[in-house]
């Protein structure tokens, strides 16, 4: 009669131990937060900025110019996801400032070319230097 009530007892002693293991062993409880807004808003800022970094790299021109530099366009692209977010925040603004066509040069160039004229010609109406013919000093 002990060993029939051994054979049904065991499964039920295998399970009561499994769950006393169970409940020993530390259990890792989750802790929520809330996430405030400007939290989200940055996520997103920088997501949206990594985006937009991948698509200027991913530009044929671009990627021209990366080649005539001796830089390949993957690393570049594999080392802007490598950025910290505020790198790439930094980066991205530096492209939104810079001067669309390269307009900057040529603007500096032309105002240089413009002074060096000015100075000429009034150092030929005052008589100094004799660069332009046109300029004719009523004497």
């Amino acid at each position: 009669m002990m060993k029939n009530f051994r054979k049904k007892i065991k499964p039920i002693s295998v399970f009561v131990l499994v769950l006393m293991v169970m409940m020993t062993v530390p259990v890792h409880s989750v802790l929520a937060a809330m996430i405030e807004t400007e939290t989200v808003v940055e996520l997103d800022r920088v997501l949206q900025t990594r985006a937009y970094l991948n698509e200027f790299i991913a530009r044929q021109d671009v990627q021209t110019l990366l080649n005539a530099q001796g830089i390949d366009p993957a690393e570049a692209k594999a080392r802007v996801n490598s950025l910290t977010d505020d790198e790439v925040i930094k980066i991205a603004d530096r492209i939104e400032q810079l001067p669309a066509g390269g307009n900057g040069f040529l603007g500096f160039l032309l105002v240089l070319a413009l002074i060096v004229f000015l100075v000429l010609v009034i150092t030929d109406l005052t008589g100094v230097t004799d660069v332009f013919p046109f300029v004719k000093s009523q004497r």
